[in-house]
């Protein structure tokens, strides 16, 4: 069914539901029998055990014939579907809605909503919904002697719509909170491919060192060569201009190898070397003075402790994104202060544009935050890339405050660090 198809992001953990499944399934069985046997009730508890055993069959079938480790939301749907009508059917034969374990009809949908799509929980609720109202109207009576009593019109028709509007609140709910989780986990995701990449780049350097160590040797081969050839043809003019060519690249390879074997990271050599936080934002600032027209101005109020701090490829791509939003969304000038004392260590970066829109200020730093459309063609990438560059800076135990600055026109950001945790990064 195409209709149930979804992304990967769509499943259930197998073993997970798995295991709920034979919590609900033993519970069901002890519950059946306990009523028979010991509480002596009388209905037809041979059916309502030949229910459960099918719904163990489901759980087994389950377990042996998905492979997968994760459920599909196409798979997930069938599975909840017999999930919703064993439990329906058991109902059927014990009461209806009157049964006071009504209640768990709505709990496989509710359970499929924080982990399913939409259309998938959308079903689920319709199915879930139809067998509320069907076990309203048929069913068999309570167990002997619950039937003795009768409840009036009004309370009996207000258990089924309890029910809907529970399952209809629960639903909404779970399905908020698992498309937020979702959208956070994307962006984590990403925070981790960007992290990854920095390493591949810092790694880099030591497999440069290698390369150059290896092909050492060989161009000493190729200079001796030519060397020699120039020597016993130095006077034919037809190789000689090629030869003494061959020497001098030789040459030159040799000097570039021999500058990558003592520094291997030449080009990014802020990131693999201890420096003070004013020295990290001036490698930063040149990065982008490159390529931007823009005018970076750096205030040093106070920088009494000018200490150095261990590499952290987290904290300099933290900065790094802060600093490049600010050059992004600028109009002319980007304003860095730092501020560094016995205590804390602070930077403030600051910027000549619009500055944050109020109706997102408070919801600053959370991923994929939505503007309109007229905002969208302005701030376009603004969430994540925030969301990045402070989750990257708060595991380095910094303290962030983002608003819009009193003394400029722009936006606002505060990045705060207790000296003792900047020292421990």
């Amino acid at each position: 069914m195409k209709f149930l198809q979804a992304s990967n992001n769509y499943f259930l953990n197998k073993s997970t539901y798995i295991n709920l499944r034979w919590i609900g399934i033993i519970g069901q069985f002890i519950t059946i029998n306990l009523v028979a046997f010991y509480f002596k009730f009388e209905f037809d508890f041979i059916s309502a055990n030949l229910i459960v055993i099918i719904g163990a069959f489901s759980n087994i079938f389950l377990f042996y014939v998905i492979k997968q480790r994760q459920i599909s939301n196409q798979d997930a749907f069938y599975f909840l579907t017999i999930d919703i009508l064993q439990l329906s059917l058991l109902l059927y034969l014990s009461g209806g809605i009157l049964n006071p374990f009504s209640i768990f009809l709505i709990i496989p949908s509710v359970f499929a909503s924080s982990n399913l799509d939409i259309k998938t929980n959308l079903v689920l609720i319709l199915i879930t919904i139809i067998s509320i109202f069907t076990l309203t109207v048929y069913h068999y009576e309570l167990p002997s002697p619950l039937n003795d009593y009768k409840l009036s019109y009004y309370y009996y028709y207000s258990i089924p719509v309890g029910l809907v509007i529970a399952l209809i609140f629960l639903n909404y709910f779970a399905i908020s909170f698992g498309k937020e989780n979702r959208i956070r986990k994307n962006a984590l995701d990403k925070i981790q491919e960007v992290i990854s990449k920095e390493q591949e780049l810092v790694s880099l350097g030591g497999q440069a060192a290698a390369a150059a160590h290896s092909l050492g040797t060989p161009l000493s081969t190729i200079k001796i060569i030519s060397q020699e050839l120039l020597q016993q043809l130095g006077n034919n003019n037809l190789y000689n201009k090629d030869i003494e060519l061959l020497v001098s690249q030789v040459e030159r390879c040799n000097k570039i190898l021999k500058k990558l074997t003592i520094n291997p990271s030449i080009d990014d050599d802020f990131i693999d070397m201890d420096l003070s936080l004013v020295n990290h934002i001036d490698q930063i600032i040149k990065s982008f003075e490159e390529i931007s027209k823009k005018k970076f101005i750096i205030n040093l109020e106070q920088d009494s402790n000018p200490f150095p701090i261990t590499k952290s490829i987290e904290l300099v791509y933290g900065l790094r994104n802060f600093i490049g939003n600010a050059n992004k969304f600028s109009k002319n000038k980007i304003y860095i202060s730092i501020i560094s004392n016995s205590e804390y260590s602070e930077i403030i970066i600051e910027d000549d544009g619009d500055g944050f829109p109020k109706e997102i200020l408070n919801r600053i730093g959370e991923p994929y935050i939505k503007f309109t459309e007229h905002e969208k063609s302005k701030k376009s990438g603004l969430g994540l890339g925030i969301f990045i560059g402070k989750t990257l800076l708060e595991k380095n135990n910094a303290k962030l405050i983002f608003r819009n600055s009193e003394t400029r026109s722009g936006a606002e950001i505060n990045i705060k660090w207790l000296n003792k945790d900047l020292i421990k990064i």
